[in-house]
């Protein structure tokens, strides 16, 4: 199996779960869903592609390297004269994720590993308005299991978030196949459409395990800032 690992970072992200129109929660990792909808974006399928559903199969897991502080943003829609509706938005702030996603089609691995670094439609962490903070940073990792592959990889949080946390463990999500020795649960996130006209999605069986730091191979640090801004004057 070839895992594809994607480092997610911005300043607001969010993972719809079930919601109304007046407030409209998030999880605190990103979902499957999401995560397909923003591959089915780069690969330029459109909403009512039927290539989007097969995307499900996609193994999948998630490690949360930073956790991200809750943000609730008030708004008042006017969807017609003298007609609103105050609606609440929520958003996870500063969070930093990998997301693993693994197939034993190698060629789509690398199609979609491609695709993300030129996307055919917007790439967004939830929703359009939550761009990704740069160029996505992707990985592959040949004969590895998404989880396999996320208990490899380097911590991914700032530096300074790292300093403050040392000594703990980070958390792993995944498809339930893919940690079969922990309890499952269910979450609703796997896509049946994502018309906008007729919107669902089915229940998936996840399950969550962690990992110690100190069995990382190495730690990220932010980059010096060298940048001299009265330098050019």
């Amino acid at each position: 199996m070839k895992t594809l690992t994607i480092k997610l970072t911005a300043p607001l992200q969010s993972y719809g779960n079930e919601a109304t129109f007046t407030r409209r929660t998030t999880n605190d990792y990103p979902t499957k869903s999401a995560v397909i909808g923003m591959a089915a974006a780069a690969l330029g399928y459109r909403r009512t592609d039927d290539r989007i559903v097969a995307l499900n199969d996609l193994n999948f897991a998630v490690r949360i390297d930073q956790i991200g502080r809750s943000l609730t943003d008030f708004q008042t829609g006017e969807w017609k004269k003298d007609t609103r509706k105050i609606t609440y938005r929520d958003y996870i702030q500063d969070a930093v994720f990998v997301v693993a996603l693994g197939s034993d089609d190698d060629a789509l691995i690398e199609r979609i590993d491609v695709a993300l670094h030129h996307p055919h439609f917007q790439l967004f962490l939830g929703r359009r308005a939550n761009v990704p903070a740069g160029v996505l940073v992707t990985q592959q990792f040949s004969d590895a299991t998404p989880v396999a592959a996320l208990k490899k990889l380097p911590w991914q949080a700032t530096k300074r978030y790292q300093n403050r946390n040392k000594g703990k463990q980070l958390e792993i999500i995944a498809d339930a196949s893919l940690i079969s020795d922990k309890q499952s649960a269910m979450v609703k996130d796997r896509v049946v459409s994502f018309d906008q006209r007729d919107r669902r999605y089915g229940f998936r069986a996840i399950a969550r395990t962690t990992v110690n730091l100190t069995n990382l191979n190495s730690r990220e640090s932010e980059p010096e800032t060298t940048q001299d801004p009265f330098g050019a004057l």
